[in-house]
C-alpha cells in the first residue's frame, strides 16, 4: 500500500492508485491527497453539482469546481450545501 501525507486530513494515509488527472495537477493530487479525501471530494463534488445544477460542458462551471476543489483539499471554507456533513478525521482513526 502507498502512503502520503495527505494535504487534506494532515496525515499519513492510503494514497491514489494513479493520479486522478493529466499532468501536473494530477501529479500534485497523487503525491498528496489520500484515497479517503478523494472520495470525499468526490461525494462533495457530486452534491455540488446536483445541488447547483452545473453543466460540466460550461467552463465556468468547470473554473468553480477546480476553486472548490483547492479549497477542499486545503481544508479551507468551501461552499455550503445542504445536508453536507463533513467526515470526521481526527485522532489515530483513518
Amino acid at each position: 500500500m502507498r502512503t502520503v501525507f495527505c494535504r487534506r486530513y494532515q496525515k499519513e494515509l492510503e494514497g491514489l492508485e494513479r493520479p486522478p488527472y493529466p499532468g501536473a495537477r494530477g501529479e500534485d493530487l497523487f503525491n498528496n491527497i489520500s484515497k479517503q479525501a478523494w472520495a470525499d471530494w468526490m461525494k462533495y463534488q457530486t452534491m455540488l453539482i446536483n445541488e447547483r445544477q452545473l453543466n460540466m460542458m460550461d467552463l465556468t462551471a468547470r473554473a468553480y469546481l477546480n476553486e472548490q476543489m483547492d479549497k477542499f483539499f486545503a481544508g479551507e471554507e468551501t461552499d455550503k450545501v445542504e445536508g453536507y456533513v463533513p467526515p470526521e478525521h481526527g485522532g489515530d482513526a483513518g
